[in-house]
């Protein structure tokens, strides 16, 4: 997928670039697959900021994804691919042969027309089709896996996004996850074949402030800005960057530090993700 650049007539437009929209085929048309989310700009339920420097943004409609992908034996045809506001991949209005009709995320490569299927074995490797992990070949592109069986993808959604299956070992798959890290994952877990489409979503660049306030980004201010009872970096004559490590304005490292608390899972992790 392109990226469409501008001729620079402002100052906003001289290094802005937004995504190429000619592989959308159609606006939704079912109704009950969007859903309106109320904003919450970053606040919990007591009205406190819980999450800084959101806010509502533009109105948007959620999309109503199937990453459980669990309608075995039903084949389904791509009808359109739409856009979807709420992430940075296109998403796939799938109609099934029993008339039903669902969003999944668009792997690359998928078009209107194609046929997409999931079953817990013998299926053609095809971007868009679904397997368990033990009958999907080592060295295989999957996203949308499940960490859990039944609970639905959690791992490598957004743009770009793959693992790739390493090896095996008793009940467990080996997978290469998209920061690096090698992990287990239990080999009767879902996965969708394929990397999820718009790769090339990381090289856009915003441009200009207005657009990221549409997406709900409020502005960031230096902690170095602030005064010392604001921010650890606050204070100082002149430009300082007070002597210490970065923190958060809670005194948090942020660069480096290990947040990660003791878990169960720890024992499935073989070498966490690279720097």
């Amino acid at each position: 997928m392109a990226i469409k650049k501008f001729r620079p007539i402002t100052p906003a437009r001289r290094f802005m670039s937004v995504m190429d929209t000619s592989d959308i085929t159609s606006k939704p048309t079912v109704r009950s697959l969007l859903v309106r989310v109320k904003a919450a700009a970053g606040r919990n339920n007591n009205g406190r900021i819980t999450s800084r420097h959101k806010e509502a943004g533009a109105k948007k409609l959620y999309r109503l994804i199937d990453f459980k992908r669990n309608k075995f034996g039903v084949e389904g045809t791509v009808s359109t691919i739409e856009y979807d506001p709420y992430r940075n991949c296109r998403i796939c209005l799938i109609t099934y042969a029993d008339g039903d009709k669902r969003y999944i995320l668009q792997p690359s490569g998928l078009k209107v027309g194609d046929k997409v299927q999931a079953a817990e074995s013998g299926l053609d490797i095809l971007p868009g089709n679904v397997m368990k992990l033990i009958n999907i070949p080592i060295g295989t592109m999957v996203h949308n896996i499940e960490m859990k069986p039944g609970k639905g993808g959690q791992i490598a959604r957004s743009a770009g996004g793959y693992a790739q299956i390493m090896g095996r070992e008793d009940k467990y798959v080996i997978m290469r996850l998209p920061s690096g890290e090698m992990r287990k994952i239990l080999s009767v877990c879902l996965a969708t074949i394929g990397i999820v489409g718009n790769e090339d979503f990381s090289n856009m660049v915003i441009g200009k402030a207005g657009r990221q306030r549409h997406l709900g980004k409020r502005p960031q201010t230096r902690g170095s800005a602030m005064n010392p009872i604001d921010h650890p970096h606050g204070g100082g004559e002149g430009k300082t960057n007070s002597g210490r490590h970065p923190v958060t304005p809670w005194g948090m490292p942020t660069k480096g530090y290990k947040t990660r608390k003791k878990k169960a899972s720890d024992k499935l992790i073989i070498s966490r993700k690279k720097k």
